[in-house]
């Protein structure tokens, strides 16, 4: 039986295979007002703890399933997402907007007072008039997120995120900007930070 103690909360973290979201399961892991957490995810990761549930979802087109276990969730943290040009375009829109909506839809029919914190990313356009497909699709997802009847949401907008771990690089830039990432992170501070 799970007990609640004062002041802790219960989480739910989207995404907790990838850089972000494993820093986010790690602090969750640490936090004392963290009673307990669940990630969703499409595979598992190779951890255990008693704070811990998790729970494989192979299609977050379709989070129906969820919304029982997502009762009784004080806040969620989404953090699923992909890298540019790593997936066609259709793909990218799938995951950043589809994926992002139908996560929130079955957390807020479910939980209607929980909390939504949203890795969005610098740039992301709420208009949707920007040439690259990252910045209007993210921020196609915020506008959405806002509007979505949550009485809080919490978006992040990191412009680059240096991995302090070795990590398989998506595509030629990432390798790059990790080598340059000591002489930005001086020069703009305020726009790359450390992974952890």
């Amino acid at each position: 039986m799970n007990v609640r103690y004062a002041g802790q909360r219960h989480l739910v973290i989207v995404g907790a295979t990838g850089m972000v979201g494993g820093y986010a399961v790690r602090y969750a892991l640490d936090n004392p007002a963290v009673g307990r957490f669940t990630v969703i995810s499409r595979r598992k990761r190779g951890i255990s703890h008693p704070k811990l549930d998790q729970v494989v979802h192979p299609d977050f087109a379709d989070c129906s399933a969820l919304a029982d276990m997502l009762c009784g969730q004080d806040a969620a943290i989404f953090c699923l997402g992909t890298y540019t040009r790593s997936v066609s375009d259709a793909q990218l829109r799938t995951i950043t907007v589809d994926y992002t909506i139908e996560s929130a839809r079955v957390l807020h029919g479910s939980n209607p007072g929980a909390a939504f914190s949203f890795l969005s990313g610098n740039g992301a356009h709420p208009t949707g008039r920007s040439r690259m497909a990252f910045s209007r699709y993210k921020g196609e997802a915020e506008n959405v997120l806002l509007a979505g009847g949550f009485p809080r949401v919490s978006i992040f907008r990191p412009a680059y995120i240096n991995p302090v771990e070795s990590r398989d690089k998506p595509n030629f830039s990432y390798p790059f900007l990790h080598s340059i990432y000591p002489v930005f992170r001086v020069r703009f501070p305020d726009q790359m930070a450390p992974a952890d």
